[in-house]
């Protein structure tokens, strides 16, 4: 009974969340996160039961999953488009954050930057779990940048591998954590959610008055149910119809140590910052810049000054451009490393950072 009278309390007080009356669609792509995240999970599940962690069995036991398990294709497919979706909806919810300075409302957006590292790590450990070619070739070339860390990466590089290459032990780990991590997601999801009903949602116009405000539900609520709508449609047409479109091709062949593929790449939502590691000529400066290009948004609370009416024309411009610098690492990131792309990138790079200091 008391349970019962918490989760009710609960529930009336999120529909209950004042926020401002003038937030846009834009404001929806949390709710989507959340639902991608519940979709991620449902599907990951069933993928598991059928799934195993083992050099000899990995890829066929995913071959076996969409040709022999009743609606094996689907859950694969969903599984594996939505990690897209995913990254798809928190660029876009990190954009607008950055457009109109949410950043402000530090608990709220710090916790979101630890979501944000929390959800690559997950899907890089996924990324390898098919055991195709470019799975076992990325694996490699990502987690062997722990090596470039003074004194320890050997060592660090030595354990995460459990053996003197990604191997058996590689595999089986990242599966453990690859199941794991999402739940961790769903706790720091909870804290965002603590923290944006502390703080309110953000206004559009960069303003702090709590005067006009109006509870979420039914005002917002309905706004959330029509996006989840359009974005089922958006995700069904990709999963029924171009199943294969956010996929690498050589990730259709099975892994084998032996054979080096001509390009490695990791999955198009990682080029943006395999772009800017492949910029710096020096390993330990690249794996820096990396970790860098993500951990600069935890920087913003401290330095962002957030919406400004006085130069709110350049602002718009510059941000923009900055979304045009991101859109070029992307496409550089799958290109191969040689000249012009290579300089390209790194005036790209520098474009990005120097940015980031003065946009914000």
């Amino acid at each position: 009974m008391k349970l019962k009278t918490l989760s009710m309390a609960l529930t009336k007080e999120f529909f209950n969340l004042p926020v401002p009356s003038n937030i846009t669609y834009l404001w929806n792509y949390g709710s989507l996160l959340l639902i991608c995240l519940v979709m991620q999970i449902v599907s990951g599940i069933f993928l598991s039961m059928h799934y195993e962690a083992s050099m000899l069995n990995a890829f066929s036991s995913v071959v076996s999953m969409v040709n022999d398990v009743n609606w094996g294709w689907l859950i694969r497919m969903v599984h594996a488009n939505g990690a897209s979706f995913f990254f798809i909806a928190i660029y876009i919810h990190i954009g607008r954050g950055l457009y109109y300075g949410s950043y402000r409302m530090v608990g709220v957006w710090l916790v979101g930057v630890v979501l944000l590292f929390l959800l690559m790590a997950t899907a890089f450990l996924g990324y390898v779990l098919p055991w195709g070619q470019m799975s076992y070739w990325g694996a490699t070339v990502i987690t062997n940048l722990l090596s470039a860390i003074p004194y320890f990466g050997e060592a660090m590089t030595g354990w995460l591998w459990g053996g003197f290459s990604v191997g058996n032990p590689t595999l089986v780990r990242f599966f453990s954590f690859h199941f794991v991590l999402p739940f961790v997601i769903c706790l720091f999801v909870l804290f965002h959610l603590v923290f944006l009903h502390w703080f309110g949602s953000s206004n559009p116009l960069g303003l702090s008055n709590k005067s006009d405000m109006i509870y979420f539900h039914p005002y917002f609520s309905v706004k959330d149910v029509l996006g989840l709508v359009v974005a089922l449609f958006i995700v069904c047409v990709v999963v029924l119809l171009f199943p294969d479109l956010f996929m690498d091709p050589d990730n259709f062949i099975e892994a084998n140590p032996m054979n080096t593929p001509p390009h490695i790449q990791p999955e198009w939502y990682f080029l943006f910052a395999y772009s800017i590691l492949r910029s710096i000529p020096n390993k330990l400066g690249g794996v820096v810049s990396l970790l860098a290009s993500v951990m600069i948004l935890a920087l913003l609370p401290l330095y962002g000054k957030g919406f400004s009416f006085r130069f709110m024309g350049l602002k718009k411009i510059l941000y923009w451009f900055h979304v045009m610098v991101f859109f070029m690492l992307t496409v550089l990131g799958s290109m191969p490393v040689e000249y012009p792309y290579t300089a390209i990138s790194q005036v790209m790079t520098l474009i990005y950072f120097v940015n980031f200091m003065f946009l914000f």
